[in-house]
């Protein structure tokens, strides 16, 4: 059942004030294809904010224990239940910790277990939360609070950060990791997904060319420090130094994030205000074909109060799991042999996802298309030009050298990868087919990268360049 699906008729939940307004769905011409940036829209929204006819609505106010459990842990979907089986980890990886931190292994497993379920909840809170709001306005909402979780283990790293304890390459490779596991994994897996049902599944263009030509503005920016560090680095000499070399970077991966920020303003005027009704109607429309909408209608639903609860609770419990899981991340590379890059670009990645992309993967199921679709697009946008560039900023105030200058090696997966996509989008359908060539295409990444060195050991993007060579990042 998708997370996602509009009732036909129904009261409307204002939150703890119990504001309850009847509305009857309005029809939409079948045969338009495209839709208007048409603001006309009487009577939609209650106090210009929450919407009359939504699949939010709870029929309650206020907080209820057993009706709050109840929900949490049935989901939307079967998948999402079962995930919530792992709750038991959450206690006992916290527990771990404290008890026995001699047990590395075991902690790092522990929570990253935890983070699963953990992030869940939270997804499906947010879910829940932007039910009660204007479309667009709650499909960008949950996508930025999902993306707290991957915001939380960026700002753990870094914090733990030091010259003895060198985790930037670790953030560096989880920044595209995770935009490489939205675009290959997810986006695949709900090509997939959609495919088995039906011979094929047509979304709408403006969803598909706005997200991937940010995508490719975004590669553009990501690559510039590392191909300026790459060009130059064989050109040193005693006028120009490695170390100036690697201030220079340092400077232009700052200026590239101030920049990348201006993008993503404009990508949220796009979509929250001067186009926000051309999204508002591709997604009633993709609503209207939830085969699971009857379901979706009759399956109890979270107060306003309860979704706040909800997220504080998993939000809180998926911090601690991060900060836990990133003090061991050290021993894991060193001791277990796991390379840096393995971590960052294929483990950290996956657990931080896990609940987004159960998400898109049933919105594919019950041919939410264009809602699949943004859940992969938008949340890769948000890593791109908003986490990376926060993570440079937040170093930069903190006296510490993370830069935009990433291995090569990734940089090229990076662009490849939005190529792929991008030519897997261009025609509007999708199938089972893509959908499988584009998790071959994650899973071959995956294999590569498990036997790619780590930077201790050599690095295109170290001063020295090679055994010991100390990361460009460093600064020095």
């Amino acid at each position: 059942m998708s997370i996602r699906s509009a009732s036909h008729n129904g009261a409307f939940d204002a939150g703890q004030d119990g504001l309850y307004t009847q509305e009857k769905r309005s029809k939409h011409n079948v045969g338009s294809s495209l839709p208007t940036n048409n603001r006309d829209h009487p009577h939609r929204y209650v106090l210009g904010l929450f919407r009359v006819d939504t699949a939010g609505e709870s029929g309650r106010s206020g907080f209820h224990p057993l009706h709050f459990f109840k929900i949490l842990f049935k989901g939307t979907c079967t998948a999402s239940m079962i995930v919530n089986v792992l709750w038991p980890f959450v206690p006992a990886a916290i527990t771990m910790h404290f008890a026995r931190p001699d047990l590395h292994v075991w902690v790092f497993a522990l929570n990253y277990i935890a983070m699963v379920p953990s992030a869940n909840v939270l997804g499906f809170a947010c879910g829940e939360l932007a039910k009660k709001l204007p479309k667009i306005l709650g499909i960008v909402l949950e996508t930025f609070l999902g993306a707290i979780v991957e915001l939380v283990l960026i700002m753990v790293l870094l914090h733990n950060h030091t010259e003895q304890r060198p985790l930037i390459p670790v953030i560096q490779a989880a920044l595209l990791g995770s935009i490489l596991a939205n675009l290959l994994l997810c986006l695949g897996l709900c090509f997939f997904a959609g495919g088995l049902k039906r011979t094929e599944q047509s979304f709408h263009e403006a969803v598909s060319e706005v997200g991937t030509g940010l995508l490719l503005v975004a590669g553009f920016g990501l690559l510039i420090p590392s191909a300026f560090f790459s060009a130059l680095k064989g050109a040193v000499n005693q006028e120009f130094t490695l170390e100036m070399l690697s201030q220079h970077t340092l400077t232009i991966s700052r200026a590239t994030s101030i920049i990348l920020l201006v993008a993503f303003l404009t990508y949220l005027v796009f979509n929250l205000h001067s186009h926000n009704t051309i999204f508002d109607e591709i997604f009633e429309k993709d609503e209207a074909r939830d085969e699971d909408g009857h379901l979706e209608h009759l399956r109890a639903k979270l107060t306003f109060l309860e979704c706040i609860i909800a997220i504080v609770i998993s939000l809180t419990c998926v911090t601690m799991s991060a900060v836990f899981l990133v003090q061991e991340i050290e021993f894991i590379v060193e001791e277990q042999g796991v390379s840096d890059n393995f971590m960052g670009l294929i483990l950290v990645p996956l657990v931080e996802k896990a609940a987004e992309h159960l998400t898109a993967i049933d919105e594919a199921w019950d041919n939410q298309i264009n809602f699949a679709l943004f859940h992969c697009l938008a949340p890769s946008i948000l890593t791109a030009l908003l986490n990376a560039p926060l993570a440079v900023i937040v170093g930069w105030g903190r006296d510490k050298p993370m830069d935009l200058n990433f291995e090569i090696f990734m940089v090229v997966l990076l662009v490849l990868s939005i190529l792929v996509v991008g030519n897997f989008l261009r025609d509007g359908k999708s199938n089972y087919l893509e959908g499988t060539l584009c998790v071959l295409v994650y899973v071959i990444i995956a294999v590569t990268s498990w036997y790619y060195p780590g930077v201790h050991i050599t690095s295109t993007n170290s001063l020295q360049g090679g055994h010991g060579g100390e990361s460009a990042s460093s600064g020095h």
